[in-house]
This record gives C-alpha cells, structure tokens and sequence, in this order.
C-alpha cells in the first residue's frame, strides 16, 4: 500500500522569501525564537510557537534540508510499501501560512552570552529563546572498523535523505541467496524497535524477490524493543531466514571491514553482500557546540524540555536526556507541544499548562501486520515518567494486526501535517 506524495514545494518566490526574511530588520519589542532543526520536534515547536505567538514572536527555523525526509516510515520504502517521495516533505507551508522565517544553512555554533546562532555560511541569528531539535549524530568507535567515512559502502541509513535509497539499491543488488547484514545500535538510541522492524521490511523483499538470501542480526543487546512480538513475526512470515547473534553468542565482539565486506564474529570471519552498521548514537552535534550536553545527550527539565544548564534553551526530540520516553517522532511532536506553549506563555505573559506526554511506536512485520507499543506520561522533578503502557500481544487476529497497520498510516498523515501543515 502506498500513501499519496504529500511534499509541499511552492513557488520559487515563496521560498525566496523565507530565504530573504532573517536577514530584515525586526522591531525590538518582538521577542525571538530561533528552532534549530527542522524535524518532529522543530519543525512541530516553529508552528506552534509562530502560531499561538504570532504578533509577539517571531520565529526563525534552521534547517539544511530544503525537502525534510522521515526517519520514521523508512524501513516501509524499504520493503516496498512507500514510495521514497511519500517521506519527504516541504517547509513553504510554515513560511506562508505561519510567516516563519526559513534559512536553510547549517548552526555550526551557538553563543549563549550573546545568544546568537552562528550559521555555516558566516551569518548569525540572534535569540531571545532558542530551542534545539539537531537529531542525533553517531559515536565515534562505537563499531570496530566502521567510520562515516564507510557509509558508502556500509550505510546506516538511520537518519532521513539519501541513505535509506543506498541501502535499498544495495538490498535490490544481492546475488541471489547472498547475506545482508545488520550490525545493531547500543542503547540508547532513535526508535528501539526501528532496526528489528528494519530487518521485517529486508526480510520481505527478500522474500518476494531473493527468497534464498539469508539475513544476519549482530546485536551487543541482550534484548530489545517488542523482542517477542518480532521473533513471533520472524517464525511465521521468514522462518529459516533470520539469525541474530546476541552477545551471549559473541555480538558483543564484532568488528567490520568495509573494504573486503566482511564481519567478523567473535574470531569468526563472515563474508555478507551488504551491511547496514548502526553505530551508537549521541545528541546532534550543535548540543555539544552550545555546551549543555551530559557528554552524550542533553539534560533537560521535564516540565517545559528547557535545558538543566540554560533556561534559555530548549532540547527537544531524540538529543534530550528527559527521562522514560523513548526517542521518537511521536515523542518529540508530543514534547515539541509542551515546550511550544511553555515558550509562548513565558514570551506573552500567557498560561502555562502542566506538562503531558504521549508516545505511540507502530512496526510493520509484513502485509497487514502491525504492532504497537506505547504510553502516556508526566514530569516530575527526576525526569519524564511514564503514567501507563500498552503494547500489542502475540496471537492477535489478522484484523486486529491490519488494523493497527492501519492506524500507523493514519498517524503518519496526522504528525506530518501536524508538523508542517
């Protein structure tokens, strides 16, 4: 099944302008917020903040990417039920219909004494509040052998845009009954059941197309993400397929060669077709630049996603150390909601309302068989915790399994319309 394209370019003239509008001069009484990150959680904060501060604030967006790809729903494109141009999306509706100022260059620096946001180009963006949604960026060394400099040949493909078309080139191009390989993150990291719903999608186009290839898990976790729910799937839809090696079988002593296209396994040399490396994973780089991060993520107040070193700043989405959530669109959408109107509120003398969370992550395993995990949540002074849970059982009915299938879609039309819209 495959959504309509939903990409929102405009006119050249309505991007020139969200281009050309940082650079006009602003009335001092207009407080500024500047979103770094133009994904779930910032592009979600820039409209709600622009919407319910409009006239009071203004509200500039930096993002690089001038069509934003989904993360989420990748693994989907990769078994064939979207298309690539079903993830992406323009930013031309949150320029016009919100006056969002939208400068697509990178924020290589942040000066919180001066509060401004230095850009790649050589510009800088002054604020009175910033918020930061950067994403993530990968730990150096997290997997022997393997660099950025590899992911040509190795991709991730674990953040939106070209990646995810590499791998799926690679996948298409396997000899027949060749192996693909997936080198599985550490925790934490951005959505725990994406690599094994990864694996799902792999499996079916293999099967559809290669039915003899073979897929290798190598895992240095003991468990994961709907484990039981995965390998249920496993059994039923590729049984004899898939093999994960965990670190009680030598997944914790792995490393790669790029150039040779091998794994090797606790001594054991595995010659594989392709590789898709996951390395370990941090908060985006600009949190680092900024100085407010724990060394791998960014402390933050449950109650309004402000930054425990700077309460002028904001961390939203996968770079924030906030407590139970998982890292996810749904979560950032949900946390970008919160900071948004604690923003407005602190900006406009406005009602601030108490913080509440919700996240909903939805896995494909084959046709028509969807499963969920999910929960609300509160703050509290140690972080966001989680009020209660819910998450699909083994042995479901085929129509309750393609009903929750159905629902993810619905989802995904509502948070990208939510977010850019």
């Amino acid at each position: 099944m495959t959504i309509s394209r939903r990409t929102f370019m405009g006119t050249t003239a309505a991007l020139t302008a969200a281009l050309a509008a940082p650079m006009i001069a602003r009335a001092q009484t207009t407080a500024r917020v500047v979103v770094v990150g133009g994904g779930s959680g910032g592009a979600t904060a820039a409209r709600y903040i622009a919407r319910d501060g409009a006239g009071a604030i203004d509200v500039t967006l930096i993002e690089p990417q001038r069509i934003y790809h989904t993360c989420y729903f990748g693994n989907l494109y990769l078994g064939g039920f979207f298309d690539y141009d079903d993830l992406g999306h323009g930013y031309t509706g949150l320029a016009t219909t919100y006056g969002i100022n939208v400068v697509h260059d990178w924020a290589v620096g942040v000066d919180r004494d001066a509060q401004t946001v230095a850009l790649a180009s050589g510009a800088s963006v002054p604020y009175d509040r910033l918020v930061l949604s950067p994403g993530i960026d990968f730990v150096d060394g997290s997997v022997p052998g393997w660099s950025v400099s590899a992911q040509g040949a190795m991709p991730h493909a674990y953040k939106g845009g070209t990646q995810v078309e590499l791998l799926r080139s690679q996948i298409a191009a396997m000899p027949e009954g060749g192996t693909y390989a997936m080198i599985a993150p550490p925790n934490p990291y951005r959505c725990p059941p994406g690599p094994y719903e990864r694996v799902s999608m792999v499996a079916h186009y293999l099967r559809e197309n290669n039915p003899t290839a073979k897929i290798l898990i190598v895992d240095p976790k003991d468990s994961f993400s709907k484990q039981a729910l995965f390998e249920d799937g496993w059994n039923r839809h590729y049984a004899g397929m898939i093999t994960r090696i965990g670190p009680d079988m030598g997944g914790a002593t792995f490393e790669v060669d790029p150039a040779a296209m091998t794994v090797t396994i606790d001594g054991v040399v595995e010659n594989v077709d392709v590789c898709n490396v996951i390395p370990g994973q941090r908060a985006g780089q600009i949190a680092f630049a900024a100085g407010i991060t724990d060394g791998n993520w960014a402390p933050v107040s449950a109650y309004d996603m402000t930054s425990r070193v700077d309460p002028l700043i904001t961390v939203l989405g996968d770079a924030a150390q906030q407590g139970a959530m998982p890292k996810s669109g749904f979560s950032a959408n949900s946390q970008a909601k919160v900071a948004a109107n604690a923003i407005v509120a602190a900006l406009t003398n406005g009602r601030q309302f108490p913080a509440r969370y919700a996240n909903t992550c939805w896995s494909l395993i084959d046709t028509d068989d969807g499963v969920k995990v999910g929960a609300t949540y509160e703050a509290s002074d140690e972080g966001i915790v989680s009020v209660d849970s819910f998450v699909s059982q083994v042995g479901e009915t085929a129509e309750v399994r393609a009903a929750t299938y159905r629902e993810s879609l619905d989802w995904y039309q509502a948070i990208t319309t939510d977010m850019f819209v």
